[in-house]
């Protein structure tokens, strides 16, 4: 998108043109870079200059880092400086010390205690620098998260090492060693080599010399390298590697100050019926002695402070409420940290804009997003596609990230390292998608993945039981995985800056609630939880079911035979009176109803027929385009809110008397229909949208049945069918995966992309549009995803093609 639309959109949320200055970072002057750990607060946070892998794998203690676990590829990236495509010298040092096996009982700082001789390691291990590391995508994000580059330092067995050459004889190493890197252009490679002397007397160790090191080898990011054979990790808190003094300079040194992360990652906020609600998710600063933290507003040309929120020692987040806002305009705000480092006050800034509430116009816009896997991480592409559309607001329906985002897998216990393997998987979600919503409001609402689940059933907040272990077995007997107080930091991270829940009174475990009613622009939403009060279905259906990860693998059950299951819920009783009291709300009247959750009250996607579990799906042939997909047949998946029948019924009898729209993400797979409960097109109209990054490219080929009527000039796919369970739905429009020819094809062929929701007050009118990752949406509707734009009428029907335009 050319800059100046992007500028345009922007203008539309009243943020002046010179704060989208402020977020570029153009190269700077070639400069040198030292780290400054000497002073800085022990924690768990290294600074704004560095990202780490893992977060909970670093740690700053008495002026050194240190690498606690040992494992494969622990980096902390630096990402204010890096090695640019300049054929100039550079100069790298850092003095590095590896934990002595034998004196690994000594919990705590790797100090002189345990900073010694090189003990019971592998020539597979690696300590040192990873040299011009680059990502899968051009980005210093890509780089910091996934980067690979040229390794140097020291081997497990003493030997010195420069990417794939070594040196000849180990050295043998008593205390610190400085590793000092020279690289100067050699013709139309660079001369690397790597000295090592000891730290303690500067005695000359040994050197490697690498003539010719290809110039792509040093372009990129550097970072400290723990590279260590998990078999060796030690059984305490010791550290396994601690470095200090560590520099980087010269004529191929850029400088990118801008690109710092932290220490405030990003923020969220709501505005409803007066009440702003914002949650700053901070870096783990919370330990550092004497921090402080501001909220300020800019009014009358000079920036006023309306709060000092404290910070939630476990989600690292921080709260303001503000219940008298009545600003006609937009108002700047900000967010100052200061933190006390070394005898003096360093402060940082997060600027952001409370938008004015566009209630007086005629179109409100929201974007709808979902199911944000790392494929495409930092997703360069999207914030400034969305832009162009001038949302008004902002909706993340689930799945924000997925536990093998960043790489690494999962850690689920002891909490303090819990909580940080999460919030490194929640920052990267930030820090693709915070340009979105800095100047407009915006809901994020937990999905089963952003609680360490494939599939979760709630059971009103139940244990879900993980002694046989952590896979299906615990997950189909219902209830949550992960300890309550984690599961309280995931939900607190991402609904805290929600309208106040409608009843905050916590479920079983003491797991708190978020379901609410949220009231801005003219629109009413409705904020469901449709997975915390659901029943597991191995809880109420026949033991015959043989119910493995909510699908019935024996093929004889007939889920359409078992419509309500005594006992079954889905909303539950509580979210019942919820949606009850919210659709008799006419005490302000809303010119749109909308209710919001994971996913959508049916079950619209096939598997290849007589399926039972989708474990085949991210390996489905995907087809050309045109090729209708045969042999499939609508999945029984009780995932979806499909299942129960019974109480998905209820909730859409209550949910139909308000004429609402429901707006769904979870499915990876866009579609547009209908609910019908008696009949047919009897109830209202959903939009479940695409997957940002898709990791299940699920499908929508039903049975070409003879007398079968497509929706007029849609495809075989649209029209009215029934779900596996019975469930009435007219499909409208569905983006099925299918073959592009565009890389990278995880991203354009499994149909990702973004929602928009025009509700156009004067018409009546919704349009819906779907489009995908990689389109231009300044050049017009038609880049969208066949089918879209759809216009509804919510209450009455769909309108004619080219109306509400």
């Amino acid at each position: 998108m050319h800059r100046r639309d992007l500028l345009k959109a922007l203008a539309w949320a009243g943020v002046p043109w010179h704060r989208l200055r402020a977020t570029v970072a153009p190269p700077q002057d070639a400069t040198t870079f030292t780290s400054a750990w000497t002073g800085w607060p022990d924690g768990w946070w290294a600074g704004p200059e560095y990202w780490a892998n893992r977060l909970q794998d670093w740690r700053v203690a008495g002026g050194r880092v240190e690498c606690l676990l040992a494992g494969r590829h622990r980096t902390l990236h630096l990402l204010t400086h890096r090695l640019g495509d300049a054929r100039a010298a550079f100069v790298a040092r850092v003095t590095v010390a590896r934990a002595a096996r034998e004196g690994a009982a000594q919990a705590g700082r790797g100090n002189a205690a345990t900073a010694g001789a090189v003990r019971d390691t592998t020539a597979a291990d690696r300590l040192g620098l990873r040299l011009g590391a680059k990502g899968p995508r051009d980005d210093v994000r890509s780089a910091a998260v996934y980067g690979r580059g040229l390794d140097v330092g020291l081997d497990g067995d003493g030997r010195l090492r420069i990417g794939d050459a070594t040196s000849g004889e180990p050295i043998a190493i008593e205390g610190p060693v400085r590793l000092e890197v020279r690289a100067e252009p050699a013709g139309a490679a660079f001369r690397v080599s790597l000295t090592a002397t000891a730290a303690a007397t500067g005695a000359p160790l040994a050197t490697l010399v690498a003539p010719a090191v290809s110039a792509d080898a040093l372009t990129g990011t550097v970072a400290l390298l723990s590279h260590v054979d998990a078999a060796d990790a030690p059984v305490s808190a010791a550290a396994v590697a601690v470095f200090t003094d560590w520099a980087l300079s010269g004529p191929k040194v850029e400088a990118h100050p801008t690109d710092a992360f932290g220490p405030v990652a990003f923020a969220q906020y709501t505005l409803h019926r007066g009440t702003l609600k914002l949650t700053a998710q901070l870096l783990p600063i919370e330990r550092m002695p004497g921090h402080r933290i501001v909220f300020e507003v800019r009014r009358d040309g000079a920036w006023r402070p309306l709060a000092e929120p404290a910070i939630d020692p476990i989600s690292r987040t921080a709260h303001v409420r503000v219940d008298d806002w009545h600003d006609d305009a937009a108002v700047p705000y900000r967010l100052r940290v200061v933190l006390p480092v070394g005898g003096t006050e360093r402060t940082y800034t997060w600027d952001g804009t409370v938008a004015r509430e566009p209630s007086d116009r005629n179109e409100v816009r929201v974007a709808t997003f979902s199911c944000n896997a790392d494929h495409g991480f930092p997703d360069v592409d999207v914030p400034p596609a969305v832009a162009f559309h001038r949302p008004d607001l902002a909706l993340f329906l689930g799945d924000q990230f997925y536990e093998g985002s960043g790489g690494f897998g999962i850690e689920r216990a002891p909490l303090e390292r819990s909580s940080l393997d999460y919030l490194r998987k929640w920052y990267q979600f930030g820090w693709s998608y915070r340009e979105i919503f800095r100047h407009i409001p915006s809901i994020t609402i937990p999905d089963d993945h952003d609680v360490y689940h494939g599939n979760i059933w709630g059971e009103g907040g139940a244990s879900a039981p993980t002694d046989r272990g952590w896979g299906y077995v615990a997950q189909d007997q219902g209830g949550y995985k992960m300890e309550p107080a984690w599961v309280n930091l995931v939900q607190r991270c991402q609904t805290s800056h929600l309208p106040d829940p409608y009843d905050p009174t916590p479920v079983a475990q003491g797991i708190g609630v978020y379901y609410t009613h949220w009231s801005y622009a003219g629109l009413s939403f409705a904020i469901l939880e449709d997975r915390k009060f659901k029943s597991a279905p191995r809880h109420v259906l026949p033991a015959e079911a043989r119910v493995v990860n909510g699908f019935a693998t024996n093929p004889a059950f007939d889920l359409r035979a078992h419509r309500e299951p005594p006992g079954a819920e889905l909303l539950g009783a509580r979210q019942e009176r919820f949606l009850e009291a919210w659709v008799d709300d006419l005490s302000r009247g809303a010119a749109f109803r909308v209710v919001v959750s994971q996913t959508p009250f049916c079950a619209v996607h096939t598997l290849p027929a007589g399926s039972t579990s989708d474990e085949a799906v991210p390996g489905l042939p995907m087809p050309a385009p045109g090729e209708y997909v045969t042999g499939d047949a609508p999945a029984g998946d009780m995932d979806t809110n499909g299942w129960p029948q019974g109480p998905r019924d209820a909730a859409l009898r209550i949910i139909r008397r308000a004429n609402a729209l429901h707006l769904a993400g979870d499915q990876h797979l866009a579609t547009v229909v209908r609910y019908g409960i008696d009949a047919h097109d009897d109830a209202g109209w959903a939009f479940t949208g695409p997957a940002l990054n898709n990791i299940w490219p699920r499908r929508w080929w039903p049975p070409r049945e003879a007398g079968h009527q497509p929706v007029p000039g849609g495809p075989a796919y649209t029209g009215r069918f029934e779900d596996a369970f019975g469930n009435r739905v007219t499909v409208q429009a569905a983006a099925n995966p299918r073959k592009t020819g565009r890389d990278p094809a995880i991203l354009h062929d499994r149909v990702t992309g973004y929602g928009i929701v025009v509700f156009d007050r004067a018409a009546g009118t919704v349009r819906i549009e779907c489009w995908p990752r990689g389109v231009d949406p300044a050049k017009g509707p038609g880049g969208q995803y066949d089918g879209w734009p759809v216009v509804v009428a919510p209450g009455r029907g769909l309108v004619p093609a080219g109306g509400g335009e």
